[in-house]
């Protein structure tokens, strides 16, 4: 990545206004999750260390331009605060005077976090004024918020034409240097594994990855979108109707690339979506009338663990199945373990994946697992990412 990095710069006594992702989700006015919290603690490290005046500002949730406690981020102050082993300041805001105030009570190795970002419209509008107002609290702007790095906001894009200098963290440059020598130099074989629920997510990523893999392995419900493109039926299974000609496109120019396109030969079926509903295996493509599929089956498990075991490279991005609802984890857990046991470099490519990587123990055997879902998705689509194209390059 030919972008200027955090630690290329001198930060000693500089307001240092570093954009991370602190979108985790909160229980009882605590945070539940700090997976990505802690992703970016090497780059507020480095710049408390350096004797920077720390400022870290992030969006939460979606309050839609509007005051929401709830959405509130002093709960990640505080929460922050113990991961730091130092007191983090909160500010009631994340422009106007009395953050003006707080960002010049900020002494040399201290650490201040704004509030939510998405207080205010001008956030998700990118809008001039309110880009000015978060670059004015700033001599050194850095950006390690890859998960929102696909969105042009503010934060991410406005307010680095602001700016002297716009670096990226830590966090960021190693996303896009992983997930850019998916692009530029993976070794092969290549496999893609995609799963979710929808074929109109991922189906750029497909059409890019066409002539760069050996292999698709498709689970979830987009595999079902594709069988039954394929002519078979799928009961009460979900099916994009409106994207069955695409799924046909992409399984011919697939054929013509002459890449592996595997769909699941059999199927964990049940009538409805609850925990321990009773199940079934269906073997063959197709779903009887009255039962969905919600899972992949044991040959499909089997069958795609055998293309998994010969892979260099994987990208894994969707579960298999509704793996929230046990038992219909199994079979995104038994890809899992493939991934883990492959040997070959394992990318996860964020969200729902990264969270059933997680739960089956497994986080640790991945080579990378993404922190951005949909950033990873539009960078693998062959998308300039607002919140990189925005960032200085290296002279």
């Amino acid at each position: 990545m030919n972008k200027v990095c955090i630690d290329e710069l001198e930060l000693n006594n500089r307001r240092v206004l570093i954009r991370v992702d602190f979108n985790v989700p909160l229980e009882e006015g605590r945070v539940s999750d700090d997976t990505r919290i802690h992703e970016v603690l090497p780059t507020i490290r480095y710049a408390r260390d350096q004797k920077a005046k720390v400022i870290l500002c992030s969006h939460l949730g979606r309050p839609k331009g509007k005051l929401s406690p709830a959405l509130s981020l002093r709960p990640v102050a505080e929460h922050l605060s113990t991961l730091l082993e130092g007191p983090v300041a909160m500010a009631g805001d994340c422009v106007g005077e009395g953050v003006q105030a707080a960002v010049a009570r900020v002494r040399p190795g201290e650490v201040l976090l704004l509030e939510n970002l998405r207080f205010h419209p001008g956030e998700e509008q990118n809008a001039e004024a309110f880009a000015q107002a978060l670059a004015g609290l700033c001599d050194v702007y850095v950006n390690d918020a890859f998960g929102a790095a696909h969105r042009a906001h503010a934060s991410t894009a406005g307010i680095t034409r602001f700016v002297p200098v716009a670096a990226s963290g830590f966090l960021l440059k190693m996303e896009i240097d992983h997930l850019g020598k998916l692009l530029a130099a993976p070794e092969h074989p290549f496999v893609a594994i995609l799963g979710g629920a929808k074929v109109s997510d991922k189906i750029g990523v497909v059409k890019n990855l066409i002539g760069r893999v050996e292999s698709f392995l498709l689970g979830g419900a987009m595999a079902y979108t594709f069988l039954r493109a394929a002519g078979y039926s799928m009961g009460k299974s979900l099916v994009e109707e409106d994207k069955l000609e695409v799924a046909r496109e992409t399984m011919k120019a697939a054929r013509k690339a002459k890449v592996a396109f595997l769909l699941p030969p059999d199927h964990v079926v049940a009538d409805r979506i609850e925990p321990n509903v009773p199940i079934r295996v269906v073997e063959g493509p197709e779903i009887p009338e009255g039962w969905m599929a919600l899972d992949i089956g044991p040959q499909t498990r089997e069958a795609f663990a055998v293309v998994i075991r010969g892979a260099r490279t994987i990208f894994w991005n969707g579960p298999m199945g509704v793996f929230e609802t046990p038992p219909l984890h199994e079979g995104t857990w038994a890809i899992a373990a493939a991934v883990a046991a492959s040997g070959g470099t394992s990318i996860i490519g964020g969200g729902d994946t990264a969270a059933a990587v997680v739960q089956a123990g497994l986080a640790d055997k991945m080579s990378h697992i993404s922190t951005g879902g949909g950033a990873s998705l539009e960078f693998l689509e062959g998308r300039e990412l607002p919140g990189v194209a925005a960032l200085s390059d290296r002279r």
